[in-house]
């Protein structure tokens, strides 16, 4: 079995960031244990990322790189799905993942929709 991995045996994944915790092996996020800052540069995966915006507790990373459509798992269960590419180390959060199970709401779904009068 050259190259290919034996079923029921998990193999390690590069190291992370230890305020990135990854809840399943079969997940494509990782979630902030605590807020990482932005400008730091973080390990995501083995790989070193730039941090563009603040990551809040309990938001999640992309582990690895997330196609347009296909799901992101969390607790190795689909939570949604990609409504755009997401790259390792992106944030995935409601502006590139489209609840599979809810509504994804957001502030301006809170205005009024008859031109401002209530």
């Amino acid at each position: 079995m050259t190259g290919d991995t034996m079923p029921g045996i998990e193999t390690p994944s590069p190291p992370s960031d230890p305020r990135l915790l990854l809840l399943d092996p079969r997940d494509n996020v990782l979630v902030a244990t605590a807020r990482i800052r932005a400008g730091e540069t973080i390990a995501v995966g083995g790989m070193r990322v730039s941090m563009p915006a603040d990551l809040p507790l309990g938001h999640k990373l992309a582990r690895v790189d997330i196609a347009p459509g296909a799901k992101v798992l969390k607790y190795g269960a689909p939570i949604g799905s990609a409504t755009v590419a997401i790259r390792a180390g992106d944030h995935a959060h409601v502006h590139n993942i489209r609840s599979d199970y809810t509504p994804t709401y957001h502030l301006d779904d809170a205005k009024p929709r008859d031109g401002g009068a209530s």
